[in-house]
């Protein structure tokens, strides 16, 4: 069986962004909630999921905002979007999904949590971590845990993580904290960038092994004076960014593979929600209700 680990918040945001804005009768907006149901609904009557979690940020904070002060927050995000983050995660569990809402931990740490926890059971075939973001490819694992891009269509597995950013999945972190990451507050080291973060990494692997004297690099860099130098002197930044940077594995997911298992969408909930939403007809795309609804 194939396993399907979904990006709830990027999903949301991706919605918010393409789908027609609509507002429910309270004058909320709900446009985007509409379109990740819609989308939903598609990867479960064509896209062959039968195994299905789904991880939201419950808030935009996490463990890392107490590490670092810059990083990122729901500041700045439309309060439109905002107020369909508990609605969307409803709209999950209406459609009979396993919901985990992120609150101490982020999305991204409960879908690299999970996908370790099931890709350790013989009966999967392949994780699919269902999210273009490229924090989540750390937890690619040749073709058994791979990133799918729904919207493109594409798999990114471990040769694909290196042809695409030059590194393994297992450098992903260390690549991130040198360049940074805007859309994570990651400032990364001054002069560091795609490509001198992925030379040198490509040969050293980890920020920690890479010589502080630029003399003893066996790697061509361009400017790599000046970039062993800030790297020199804010090391213990970027051990930081790292630490930012690299998903945990460890977060409480309780529920079993057998849980997974897609059984049908909730009929009671969701016709309350459609209701709610002002959209009925969207019962039609859902392909199953579960027996006991």
């Amino acid at each position: 069986m194939k396993v399907h680990l979904v990006d709830g918040t990027y999903e949301l945001f991706r919605h918010y962004f393409a789908a027609p804005k609509q507002q429910n009768s309270q004058g909320q907006e709900v446009g985007a909630t509409i379109s990740l149901i819609r989308s939903l609904a598609k990867m479960l009557r064509e896209e062959g999921a039968t195994h299905v979690g789904c991880a939201f940020d419950h808030v935009i904070e996490s463990f890392r905002n107490d590490l670092f002060y810059g990083y990122k927050t729901g500041e700045g995000v439309d309060q439109a979007l905002l107020s369909q983050f508990e609605l969307a995660e409803d709209a999950a569990r209406a459609l009979g999904l396993v919901v985990w809402p992120g609150v101490k931990f982020e999305a991204d740490d409960l879908l690299a949590s999970a996908a370790l926890l099931y890709s350790q059971d013989d009966e999967v075939e392949q994780i699919l971590l269902c999210s273009p973001d490229k924090d989540l490819a750390q937890c690619v694992r040749r073709e058994r845990i791979v990133c799918l891009d729904r919207r493109r269509g594409t798999i990114l597995d471990e040769e694909g993580v290196r042809e695409k950013f030059g590194v393994g999945p297992e450098s992903i972190p260390d690549f991130l904290a040198l360049m940074g990451d805007s859309a994570d507050g990651i400032p990364g080291i001054p002069r560091w960038g795609q490509k001198s973060a992925a030379t040198v990494l490509s040969r050293y692997r980890h920020l920690e092994e890479i010589p502080d004297d630029p003399h003893q690099w066996d790697v061509k860099v361009r400017g790599a004076a000046a970039l062993a130098d800030n790297l020199a002197a804010q090391r213990q930044d970027a051990l930081l960014y790292k630490k930012l940077a690299t998903l945990r594995t460890d977060a409480p997911i309780q529920e079993s593979l057998q849980d997974l298992h897609w059984k049908g969408a909730r009929r009671h909930a969701m016709e309350t929600l459609l209701q709610d939403l002002q959209s009925p007809r969207i019962q039609d795309l859902i392909p199953r209700w579960q027996r006991d609804e």
